[in-house]
């Protein structure tokens, strides 16, 4: 207990500074992975394997070549944040309990909050699946009343 609810690994960054660069820019506009990285200062083995990742899921698309690169593929607002977090790091685990990281919880004969918990991790991951990259990355989401009650409600 007491370990973060929700960590957003380098990866998933990588990938969420990917698609923001290349959402700023037109449709299918070719970028490099080494244009990526000089750019932000990411390292590039990484962030070239997260591109791999996402061009394999269909996110991106590559062309092969000297003047190849990467493009996106899909409207960044068809994709919602759990399934680009599951692209690139698999299924996203279970939030906060011992016992959801496959280990033995000590607490589990006299636990009181594994109902709330459940409940915790069902609400973050409806939110998650409702919030899309676009929204994420081009809009501010605070200000939206809506999925903050369809949070709430749900």
């Amino acid at each position: 207990m007491g370990e973060q609810m929700l960590k957003i690994t380098k990866k998933v960054e990588y990938a969420l500074i990917v698609l923001k660069y290349m959402g700023g820019h037109p449709f299918g506009e070719l970028h490099s992975a080494r244009e990526i990285c000089d750019k932000f200062g990411i390292p590039f083995d990484t962030t070239a394997k997260v591109m791999q990742s996402m061009n394999n899921k269909g996110l991106l698309k590559s062309l092969q070549g000297i003047k190849g690169g990467y493009a996106l593929s899909t409207d960044l607002g068809s994709i919602n944040f759990l399934n680009l977090i599951e692209m690139i790091e698999g299924k996203i685990p279970e939030m906060f309990c011992e016992t959801a990281k496959g280990g033995p919880c000590q607490l589990t004969e006299s636990c009181n909050i594994i109902t709330p918990v459940d409940q915790l991790n069902r609400k973050v991951k409806n939110f998650l699946s409702i919030l899309t990259v676009g929204e994420l990355l081009f809009e501010n989401i605070l200000e939206s009343d809506d999925q903050t009650l369809e949070l709430s409600n749900s």
